[in-house]
């Protein structure tokens, strides 16, 4: 046999050897699913740090998210443990690459996100809404009160914020532009307080949060609403229907 069919032999066996391996490893990979959850004894969930999901006051732990997690730890028996991140981009991404099981944070519900990931039932309604300061604080300028008046303008978000789709939505619909400025490693609060502080003029959050935050800064103004009445919920895998109908029970206890 020559040295060329030799090569040939070689290449085509290391071709059905390097098929073989992959298709070995593709369904050799396990779905973590509530049987492996359980199996195990922890179920990892990723929140968002702020004073409506996870905060630390003092010496104790507070936030819905937080107590709902509590909650499911205690129906379900598992060790419920929590990871914090405030983008929600990288907890779609940590969630698909099974690093969590669960995301427990207000996601809207969206055709888009829906592609994605798997909703719980509905856990709560929400909105955005623009966050300015009142004209006292600010030279005199007057309040944006019409959508219409947003051209033009820039609006913070936090990085990969959901609120951007909406932003260029709006765009569309008022035929001009709404610039959109993302601040990396910021939370909703944080774009508060800046704008709060005349750091910047304009900043897009939940409608929740802006009224929890409003108490503390009088000198803001939260009554322009960027989108409609949006239904949230928390997140799974799309393959995890077992875990997923659990967490639809334990929510329907939790929640009253």
């Amino acid at each position: 046999m020559n040295i060329k069919k030799r090569l040939c032999i070689y290449i085509s066996l290391l071709i059905i050897a390097l098929i073989t391996m992959f298709l070995l490893w593709r369904t050799g990979t396990k779905v973590r699913d509530y049987p492996e959850i359980s199996q195990e004894g922890i179920l990892r969930v990723v929140t968002d740090y702020n004073s409506v999901g996870y905060y630390i006051s003092g010496d104790s732990v507070l936030g819905t998210q937080y107590e709902l997690c509590k909650s499911i730890e205690k129906q379900s028996g598992l060790i419920v443990e929590i990871h914090l991140e405030n983008s929600l981009e990288k907890s779609i991404q940590g969630l698909q690459q099974s690093q969590y099981d669960v995301i427990a944070r207000n996601i809207p519900i969206t055709t888009e996100t829906k592609e994605m990931i798997a909703f719980t039932n509905p856990i709560n309604s929400n909105k955005q809404v623009l966050v300015q300061r009142i004209p006292s604080y600010n030279n005199e300028i007057p309040l944006i009160k019409n959508q219409i008046d947003l051209a033009k303008k820039t609006l913070y978000v936090t990085e990969n914020s959901p609120n951007i789709l909406r932003i260029q939505n709006l765009s569309e619909e008022i035929a001009d532009t709404i610039y959109i400025k993302e601040i990396a490693a910021y939370n909703s609060e944080q774009l508060i307080y800046l704008v709060a502080h005349g750091d910047i003029d304009y900043a897009v959050v939940e409608k929740e949060i802006a009224q929890i935050n409003k108490k503390n800064f009088p000198q803001i103004d939260i009554n322009t609403d960027i989108s409609f009445t949006q239904l949230q919920a928390w997140a799974v895998r799309k393959n995890t229907p077992v875990l997923l109908d659990s967490l639809n029970h334990w929510l329907k206890e939790a929640i009253p």
